[in-house]
Parts: structure tokens; sequence; C-alpha cells
């Protein structure tokens, strides 16, 4: 007989080692370019917004009575004889009512200049709640004022209500999605697991909650909410309540896996060995669609998100005082407003680049846990 002999060097992966399951799967999520530069912004952001006390260089609720409506700031390093500087500056910002539309016109007033600095003292606040500071990242010099976004129509900078309101927005959902999520994987895993009786229930609960009108629901639970509760507690009330209700999409695409994947020798191997019900269906199970519970959970917070704007937007969620970025697009309602202050809709476009950045990052994460994807 011939015998046959294996290079055991030829057989070793390339490059001379064996990559873990989490090495191959970041291996493969830096190759998405988007997805990357997609969590790294909103990385960023979730920092930034956590220390918006700092970064901004207002406080949210502070009123410039001079400046109402303002234009966004423009930042130079030239002055008006055209020499350049090193350090930025603004200019002087005067406004002037006009007779024919009534209007606040706003002229820059190019004679005078206010040097950009880091660092700078402003109104005191407490960072994270209880570490008491007055300084801000960023500011001017003097009597100068920057409105990186410009002013709403009470004069509060419009830049450090973003700040704010990306907290609530970002931060608040995750608890109700949290707990939609669960439930969603709770229920999807002993209706597909167990089927029968268990099945039949599950089934017909999740057709009840799926055909309820949505509009009108959050109207009644808007009308329940207690009047004394303060806003934050209204938006956790809804936005919980909201995840009881909507985690039926997730359910049911979770029994579909499951039913086909129950069956699997794998399954029945675990089953013979005595392994708990719970553990097959955590252990084995879920992790065969993983790819799909990590694009669903990527792409259910800019859904909250969604969410929140459009009933804050409607008066249902948050409302002023409370600030989020539901509640800054609520001045985009008037069109006589909206034409003159186009910059009233850049919470609008912060919304747009948040659901982008989620959807890409969705992406990416599905492409690097799928097997079947080199």
């Amino acid at each position: 007989m011939t015998s046959i002999t294996i290079d055991s060097e030829s057989s070793a992966p390339q490059g001379g080692r064996v990559l873990s399951r989490s090495q191959i799967f970041w291996s493969k999520f830096y190759r998405h370019k988007l997805a990357v530069v997609s969590l790294g912004f909103i990385l960023f952001l979730y920092a930034i917004v956590l220390i918006a006390e700092f970064v901004a260089p207002y406080d949210p609720f502070q009123r410039h009575t001079d400046h109402l409506l303002a234009p966004p700031t423009a930042i130079t390093f030239f002055d008006a004889d055209g020499d350049f500087h090193l350090r930025p500056f603004v200019h002087a910002l005067k406004n002037e009512l006009n007779r024919e539309t009534f209007q606040r016109e706003y002229m820059v007033d190019t004679s005078v200049r206010y040097k950009i600095s880091l660092f700078v003292e402003g109104e005191p606040y407490n960072l994270f709640g209880f570490i008491p500071m007055d300084t801000h990242f960023f500011g001017v010099e003097g009597d100068g004022k920057i409105f990186l976004a410009g002013t709403d129509t009470l004069g509060r900078d419009l830049f450090s209500r973003m700040l704010f309101g990306a907290r609530t927005s970002l931060f608040v959902g995750l608890f109700g999605l949290a707990i939609g999520f669960g439930l969603g994987l709770f229920f999807g895993g002993i209706s597909g697991y167990f089927g029968g009786a268990v099945d039949n229930f599950v089934q017909r609960l999740t057709e009840f909650l799926q055909s309820l009108p949505t509009l009108p629901l959050w109207m009644a639970l808007a009308a329940l909410v207690p009047p004394h509760w303060t806003p934050i507690q209204v938006y956790f009330g809804i936005s919980t309540i909201l995840a009881v209700v909507g985690w039926t999409t997730l359910a049911r695409v979770v029994r579909g896996k499951l039913l086909s994947l129950r069956e699997e020798d794998y399954v029945m191997a675990a089953k013979v060995s005595g392994v708990s019900e719970a553990k097959i269906i955590t252990n084995h199970l879920l992790p065969g669609f993983m790819s799909y519970l990590i694009v669903h959970l990527t792409l259910a917070v800019p859904q909250m998100i969604l969410g929140e704007v459009a009933l804050s937007f409607l008066g249902l969620g948050l409302r002023p005082p409370a600030v989020s970025l539901g509640t800054l697009l609520i001045d985009s309602q008037n069109i006589q407003t909206l034409v003159f202050s186009p910059w009233l809709l850049v919470p609008g476009g912060l919304i747009i680049i948040i659901v982008i950045a989620f959807s890409f990052l969705g992406d990416g994460l599905r492409d690097a846990a799928d097997p079947y994807r080199s």
C-alpha cells in the first residue's frame, strides 16, 4: 500500500496562526469602510452628548434676547482688510427690524472681532449631575456670541440644544429597546422551540398586538399619562409601553428560525446529552442567526429615535421645555419661520445622519457575523 503523508505546515492557516471567532469577525468588519466610519461617528456622538454640559457653549435654556432667530455665526481667519490670523474669530452681529417685512435682519459688523478660545469660563453646571464646573470647551472672549447652528425663536443656541436633545433621544429609547428586544427573543424562542399550544398562544397574541392601530394607540397612551409626570418620565412610560407592544416582529422571525433549526443534528445531540431547554435555545439555536439579531438591534435604535421624533413632533411624546431632537423640530411646523430661518432644520439633518450611520453599521455587522460571507 502507498502511504500518504500530510504536510502539517501546508495545512496550517496562512500566516501560521489560527484566528479566533472574534478575530475573524472584526477582520471582516474592518473591510466594510462605511461601517467602520459609522461606528466611529456613533461612538463619538455618544461620548460628546455624555459631556454635553462641557461641550455646549451655552445652557440649552439660556435666552439671548438680542439674537432672536440669529443665523449661524461664521468663523473666519481673515479680517476686513484681508489679513490672515492664526487664531479664528467671529464678527459682531447687529440686527434691525425691516419695516416692510417685519422680520429681523442681521448684519455682520466687520469692525468688531471676538477671538475664539478653548476652555473658557461660562455658566456654571454640574457635569454628570454631581461635578460642579463652569468651564466650557470653547467660547468667545468678551461680550461676543457664537452660534454654530443659529438660534431659535426665543434666542436659545440651537447647537447647545442639539447636544442635549441628542442625548435624550439616544439614551432614553435604549430602555424601551432593551425591553422589546428581550421580549421578542423570549416569546419567539419558546414559540419556535416548543411549538404546540405554546406556539398557538404566542401567535394569537402577536396577531392581536399587530392589529392595534399605531397612531390611535399613541394618542390613547398620551391621554393616560399622569399630568404630574416629568417629561422624561412621560417618554420612559410611552417608550416602555410601545416596546411591550412592538416586540412582535422580532418574535415572529425568531420563531421561524427556531422552527427550521430545532431538528438539526447538533440540537438533537444536545437533547440526548441532557442539556437543558434554556441552554439549547441560548447556546445552540440563537447563535445560528446572530447576524439577523445584530442587524435588528442596530436598526431598532434609529427606529426608536424616529418614534420619539414623530411623537414629539405631533405633541404626543416629550413636550417643551424638555429638549430632544423631536421637540427641536416643532418650530419647523411654522412655514413662515422656516422660510426666513432655514437653520431650524439642522436638527432634522442630524437625525438623518444618525439613522444612516446606524444603517451602515448594521450592514457591516451583518456581513461580519454571517459565516457564509468571506
